[in-house]
């Protein structure tokens, strides 16, 4: 209850929300992927990717997991920069609370963004995916948070997973800028 009460603060306390994300992206894939963030499907999710990424803590995250006709998976705020040891990439998130389930009837097609989880559905904090192809199976489960606008050809050109459950092997992509837009 308090840590609701909390989040309810965050947000009225909180600046107006952005409509999006600017992501740039270095590695096998170069370039920017432009995000349209749904600010009234999931405003919980939206104000905490936008203020992680307005105080720079997604700049320099890699591409943890990536499965080939599946989604790409970032946003590991706290294992998963770029040049450390990526052993515990996809564990971590940030200091900010999880945040609780914000489920939608849209659909999870190609370019869709969804706030990645564990197995608890109110556990969502700073990790994102976005969509290479349609995962209809996921509707209903995971938090639809935006879908991109421009950039598909650099989400698609994305450095592959080989490992275990789509691990990144060797040096992942990286998201080395990530700029809040209006």
């Amino acid at each position: 209850m308090l840590k609701s009460l909390s989040l309810v603060a965050l947000l009225a306390a909180g600046p107006a929300f952005a409509t999006g994300l600017e992501v740039q992206v270095a590695g096998e894939a170069n370039g920017t992927i432009k995000i349209d963030l749904f600010e009234d499907v999931a405003p919980a999710h939206v104000e905490q990717i936008t203020a992680l990424a307005a105080e720079g803590q997604y700049d320099g995250v890699v591409f943890h997991r990536v499965i080939e006709g599946f989604m790409a998976q970032t946003g590991d705020v706290e294992f998963g920069k770029a040049g450390g040891d990526m052993s515990a990439a996809g564990r971590g998130g940030s200091s900010r609370p999880d945040l609780p389930a914000e489920f939608s009837d849209l659909p999870f097609d190609r370019g869709v963004v969804g706030m990645a989880r564990s197995q608890n559905p109110n556990s969502a904090n700073s990790q994102f995916f976005i969509m290479f192809d349609a995962g209809h199976f996921l509707n209903g489960q995971y938090t639809v948070v935006g879908k991109v606008t421009e950039g598909m050809d650099v989400v698609d050109a994305i450095k592959l997973g080989t490992g275990g459950n789509g691990a990144v092997i060797g040096q992942p992509d990286a998201m080395t800028k990530v700029t809040v837009t209006e």
